[in-house]
Formats: C-alpha cells, sequence, structure tokens
C-alpha cells in the first residue's frame, strides 16, 4: 500500500479550516471527496497541522495511504482536477514510506501573519491580511517579540478551548518586518497552542499602536492569563507556510 505526501497551498477563506466538521466543508474533506473519485476506496488525510476556519497555507504537508499504486504525478493532476471549485491545490505529491508521518515526523512549523497598515482598504487582499488604516511601529513590535523566544507557559496566548497538555512550547524564532505597506509576523517553532500566533499577534499590535510597552508584554507572559494578553488577531491574516521534517 503506497504512501504519499502531500504539499497543499489552500485559500481557507469560506472553508471551516483543516479538519472535517458538519458545519460546512473544510480542506481534509475537499482533498478526501477528490482523492475517492480515482482511489476507490475513502482514504484518511493525516496533516501536519490544523488550521482554522479562515486560516490560509502556502505550503500544508499531508499523507494519505492509497490500495492503488498511482504514479505521484498523476495522483497530483487527478486531486487538482476533482477538487474543484474549491480554492485548494496540490503544489507537490510524492511516495514515503511507511515511516513517514506528516504531523508526528514535523520537526518544525512555520507561519506567516500579515498585517496590512494603509488608509485604503485592500481590494485584492480582501480576507488575507488584517488592515489597519494607520501606521504601526514594527521595530518596536520586532525588539519587543524577542522576549517570546525560547521555552516559556504560553497559557496568556493560548485559546481556552486549547487541548493541549501543556502551556509549555519552544519559539524557536520570531519576527516583524515593514515589507511595504505590510508588516509580516514570522514565527517557527516545533509545535504551537490554539490560538497562539494569533494571540502574540493581537498582543504585538498594541506595541506597535503605541498602546503597550515591551516591559507591559514581558508582564502578560509572566502573568500566564489569557485575560492580560491582547485581541486574538483575525484567522485571515494567518498562512501556514512550511512543515519541516
Amino acid at each position: 500500500m503506497p504512501r504519499y505526501k502531500l504539499t497543499i497551498e489552500y485559500d481557507g477563506t469560506g472553508l471551516v479550516g483543516w479538519q472535517r466538521q458538519d458545519n460546512g466543508m473544510s480542506v481534509q474533506q475537499a482533498i478526501e471527496d477528490a482523492c475517492v473519485i480515482f482511489a476507490g476506496h475513502e482514504v484518511r488525510l493525516h496533516v501536519a497541522g490544523r488550521t482554522d476556519a479562515g486560516v490560509h497555507a502556502l505550503g500544508m504537508v499531508a499523507h494519505f495511504d492509497m490500495d492503488k499504486d498511482i504514479p505521484p504525478n498523476k495522483v497530483l493532476l487527478a486531486i487538482n482536477h476533482h477538487v474543484k471549485p474549491h480554492r485548494v491545490s496540490i503544489l507537490h505529491c510524492e511516495y514515503v514510506d511507511e515511516e513517514f508521518h506528516a504531523r508526528f515526523s514535523c520537526v518544525e512549523r512555520s507561519y506567516l501573519y500579515r498585517l496590512l497598515c494603509r488608509p485604503g482598504r485592500p481590494a485584492l487582499d480582501h480576507m488575507r491580511v488584517w488592515w489597519h488604516q494607520r501606521p504601526l511601529d514594527a521595530v518596536a513590535m520586532n525588539m519587543a517579540a524577542q522576549l517570546l523566544v525560547g521555552h516559556h507557559d504560553f497559557s496568556t496566548f493560548r485559546a481556552a478551548q486549547c487541548q493541549a497538555n501543556s502551556p509549555f512550547r519552544t519559539l524557536d524564532e520570531i519576527s516583524v518586518e515593514q515589507v511595504g505597506d505590510e508588516i509580516h509576523v514570522r514565527v517557527r517553532a516545533k509545535s504551537f497552542l490554539h490560538h497562539q500566533v494569533r494571540n502574540i499577534v493581537g498582543t504585538l499590535y498594541l506595541i506597535g499602536s503605541g498602546k503597550w510597552s515591551a516591559d507591559d508584554l514581558q508582564d502578560a507572559l509572566e502573568a500566564k492569563n489569557r485575560a492580560k494578553g491582547g485581541q486574538t488577531a483575525p484567522a485571515h491574516g494567518l498562512y501556514f507556510v512550511e512543515a519541516r521534517y
């Protein structure tokens, strides 16, 4: 039984997230339904990271097993044909051995968050950026963000519904950079808590807007209390960028 590794790009707008649910179409269901058509049996996708409704992906990784041995290039074409009209695309498909697991073999995950700072609202990037009419101080945000690098109790940045056994995570890297009218927040870690990235971005926004200082961020981290952090940034500005193995 061959195992296939998929690299996936998708627009999360209008989807209920990665995981199959009863309340609407998910990325998982869109791809699994496409696979059934050519596989001749139900398949189960295993994924590197489960994204929420509205979150996008540039390079999500998943794997599945199939009874038939179809060349990867044909699997790619078949999924992309049958997954329409959903805005989901398989960028790469390859054989992997049975020891590979999209979730458990992953050693690092990275995300990008895009904030657009300009008076005019986004037309082309509607539902793909978090729009602010006024500029934010990316330098101050980046300097403060370095306080979060390392191994910490991230309870302040953890969603109430998070099912992780521990609030401790190790943040390997975080950077905040001005790119034209946009501010890009990039983060890398082996794993993240539910809403961790969006809650961090919502808190950094307070610093960028001058409402908070780096000391306020330090106090929030040490409080280990979600109520002491900033807002949860909207899902539509977040992108799953890459999974490393």
